[in-house]
């Protein structure tokens, strides 16, 4: 979706509600006509850049922190909390990094290396049986794990579980994506593990290279936008300040 640009400046300012945009002077609203207010300053600021760095015309879909917010105000689902954890643990059962092939025996080493480790962390972070599986059931994940990540979201806000289940749903998987938010691999290798088989499958036989280099950086553009969006909706305000001093 695109449409003219029809402001010229984007500033910040402080509501009764949090942070409020201004596009010229008009304020900012939702797709469902609420005034579009963010928790914190710095979210503000990455927000009113994404609406500053529009050239003629604006690009909707490039708006990842805006659509987030959206998200969170809006809450088109109507989903509560405990539903929002119940559909993110959910993706534990069929979790990218869970699922093993036998065949290939050069893709399955692959996914014993660079997947492997990942559980393992994950497994000793929470302190968790996750384990893995070759059959197309997938790993019986056991019901004191699920019950441990539910407790572990809980500590989130609202607003940074949208952004958990937006990573999760680029990624395919709670464990990529809780390894990413707790700042244990970075985004590029959290895509990569997440496209593992697509990647060996490139490196076997070649690939359609400007379709490839697309998607990657459009699945590495939103991911990064929705662990930027958890970082800034769910840590102290000393941090924040930090970085918008940095």
């Amino acid at each position: 979706m695109e449409r003219k640009r029809f402001y010229q400046s984007v500033s910040i300012s402080q509501g009764e509600g949090g942070f409020e945009i201004n596009l010229d002077h008009r304020k900012l609203k939702t797709p469902q006509a609420k005034l579009f207010t963010v928790p914190s300053e710095a979210l503000a600021i990455a927000v009113a850049t994404e609406w500053d760095s529009q050239k003629d015309t604006i690009k909707f879909y490039t708006m990842h922190l805006t659509t987030l917010c959206n998200t969170a105000l809006d809450n088109p689902t109507q989903r509560n909390k405990t539903q929002l954890i119940r559909a993110a643990v959910k993706f534990l059962e069929t979790d990218t990094v869970c699922y093993r092939v036998e065949e290939p025996p050069a893709l399955a080493e692959l996914q014993k290396n660079e997947w492997d480790p990942v559980v393992a962390w994950a497994e000793k972070r929470y302190n968790v049986t996750i384990g893995s599986s070759t059959s197309i059931l997938g790993p019986n994940i056991p019901a004191s794990t699920k019950d441990t990540f539910v407790s572990h979201l809980a500590s989130y806000n609202m607003w940074a579980l949208q952004g958990i289940e937006f990573v999760i749903t680029q990624l395919k998987s709670l464990i990529l994506s809780m390894s990413l938010i707790d700042r244990h691999i970075t985004v590029e290798k959290a895509v990569l593990l997440s496209r593992l088989e697509e990647e060996y499958q490139i490196r076997r036989w070649g690939n359609v290279e400007w379709a490839h280099d697309y998607d990657l950086c459009e699945l590495r553009a939103r991911t990064a936008a929705g662990t930027l969006f958890v970082h800034l909706c769910s840590e102290s305000s000393t941090v924040k300040h930090k970085l918008l001093q940095d």
